[in-house]
């Protein structure tokens, strides 16, 4: 693929990640953070592997992707070359595609239901394998999003803590598109506070400076990074 497949936006990966993280850096200066605290997911999906492969060249090793089958035709050869690289799954995640899921994720970012959450434990017991594992919370409370609800929140994370013995890091959202991003950071950082969770993944390539602002750990940024690709 070549950069003129992408629109709009700059095509130049690494300056596109080396303003970022200026912005990173500002947005922490502001509420006096170490930028170190803040993990980049550089948010692949929808993009072959030479253009992911800038990333990777530019000192990257923090990666999103949406769909399993899409990271298993992407990742395998590029992890041949960065053996270091640490991989998110940061879309939904059918229980019929888990066993792929944990060979191939090393973080899944989007537990989301009980249904899932005993998958999991059931994986985990069988195989000894469990990748670390954030919890969806749907903080707009949207039908057509995955996502725990919040007033479900404490009881989930209770059981897949205390019931199944899951690795729970941390927790991540994705705020209501038409809304304004602050109260949903805010939201899910007192549900992960009462949890005693560090962890927070939330903002993207529209408002990751202000998730930041309010105590993101990591932020998921795609199309600011690799530009926009159609479908």
């Amino acid at each position: 693929m070549s950069d003129n497949d992408l629109s709009p936006g700059k095509n130049d990966v690494a300056e596109n990640l080396a303003e970022i993280q200026g912005n990173i850096n500002t947005a922490c200066a502001v509420v006096k953070r170490d930028p170190a605290e803040v993990t980049l997911v550089c948010v692949s999906k929808n993009h072959e592997a030479d253009h992911v492969r800038k990333a990777l060249v530019d000192g990257r090793r923090v990666f999103g992707e949406n769909r399993v089958q899409e990271a298993a035709g992407k990742w395998p050869g590029l992890r041949a070359e960065f053996p270091d690289i640490e991989l998110h799954l940061i879309g939904p995640l059918q229980t019929n595609k888990l066993k792929d899921a944990v060979a191939l994720f090393d973080v899944i970012e989007t537990v989301d239901r009980p249904k899932l959450a005993n998958a999991l434990a059931k994986h985990r017991d069988n195989t000894g394998l469990c990748p670390d594992l954030f919890i969806q919370i749907n903080t707009g409370e949207e039908d057509q999003k995955a996502g725990i609800a919040p007033k479900d929140a404490d009881d989930f994370i209770n059981m897949c803590r205390d019931e199944l013995k899951l690795p729970i890091r941390g927790l991540m959202c994705i705020p209501p598109v038409d809304e304004e991003p602050a109260p949903h950071f805010a939201m899910l950082g007192k549900i992960a506070e009462r949890h005693g969770l560090k962890i927070k993944s939330m903002g993207m390539s529209g408002d990751y400076e202000a998730a930041i602002r309010l105590g993101a750990t990591h932020v998921r940024v795609g199309t600011a990074i690799f530009g926009s690709r159609g479908y």
